[in-house]
């Protein structure tokens, strides 16, 4: 069976201010294993939201076709964000108009959330 290639979509956590981000870098290398264990292609999408988020956004979901597209927690889950959120669904709505929207609880079971909507 071929398996669609998935699209992952956070924030950067070297981005983030007063975070250490090695925790998530490792956190997404252990989610990167889970899609390579599942034979998936899957792309990361980190945004810093000082930097034209919505454009780098845009840039990745044109760059393949994509069957599914899983937004992190850390951009859906922080209030402050809710109006970035709904900018990125809608975004994935409109560029990637066939992919289903899976939405993880954390970056190492993304390919968890992928996998409730390619089979």
């Amino acid at each position: 069976m071929t398996v669609a290639r998935v699209l992952v979509v956070g924030l950067d956590p070297a981005e983030i201010q007063g975070w250490d981000p090695e925790p998530i870098q490792a956190a997404i290398a252990r989610g990167q294993a889970r899609f390579d264990d599942h034979g998936i292609e899957a792309d990361w999408c980190l945004l810093a939201l000082d930097k034209n988020p919505e454009g780098a956004l845009v840039e990745a979901l044109t760059r393949e076709p994509y069957g599914c597209v899983v937004i992190g927690g850390g951009i859906r889950k922080h209030e402050p964000l809710l109006e970035f959120f709904e900018k990125a669904v809608n975004l994935v709505r409109q560029y990637a108009p066939d992919a289903a929207i899976a939405f993880n609880s954390s970056p190492e079971d993304c390919a968890d959330a992928a996998l409730r909507w390619l089979r």
